[in-house]
């Protein structure tokens, strides 16, 4: 690395660009190219998603190499949490874990950066539509949830899309 090059693959300190982890010995636990670093990020308010230099692709949750164009010059960057409705479903039969709270509706949602991620809607199926508004919002688990969360997941916050 010269002084020139961003770091690589550790915590992004404010203003300043990570890269993509070029080695094993660059991945921590903290690097927000892991999912305990992205959804640790994630509980500080902070979503991460890591920005291709070569395509554009914007990788949701980061990656240390592009999966559209298969670049490693991919930097992590704030991502926003507004975005639209792409496709969306009901989930009628769910794991008996979450029995209680069925139906309930999961969807695509694709960024204001383009970065599309599937998560729950807090809305009924009935007024969700493709091209809907929502926003991303983060809460701690349920009692449901953690009672089926492995051990490295209980500490995750869960992402939820709300419509305005």
């Amino acid at each position: 690395m010269t002084s020139s090059d961003p770091p690589a693959g550790g915590t992004e300190a404010e203003g300043e660009r990570v890269r993509s982890p070029r080695s094993p010995e660059e991945v921590t636990s903290a690097s927000p190219f892991t999912l305990p670093g992205f959804f640790a990020a994630l509980a500080d308010g902070r979503l991460l998603g890591a920005a291709c230099e070569d395509c554009g692709t914007v990788l949701l949750p980061p990656r240390p190499a592009c999966y559209a164009c298969g670049s490693r010059e991919v930097y992590v960057e704030e991502q926003p949490r507004a975005g639209e409705v792409v496709t969306y479903t009901a989930v009628h039969r769910p794991p008996p874990a979450f029995a209680e709270g069925a139906p309930y509706t999961v969807a695509i949602v694709e960024l204001d950066s383009g970065a599309r991620l599937t998560g729950r809607v807090d809305a009924p199926y009935e007024d969700v539509e493709i091209g809907a508004p929502v926003r991303l919002t983060v809460r701690e688990p349920t009692e449901a949830e953690l009672a089926v969360a492995l051990d490295h997941e209980k500490a995750w916050p869960v992402h939820v899309f709300e419509l305005p």
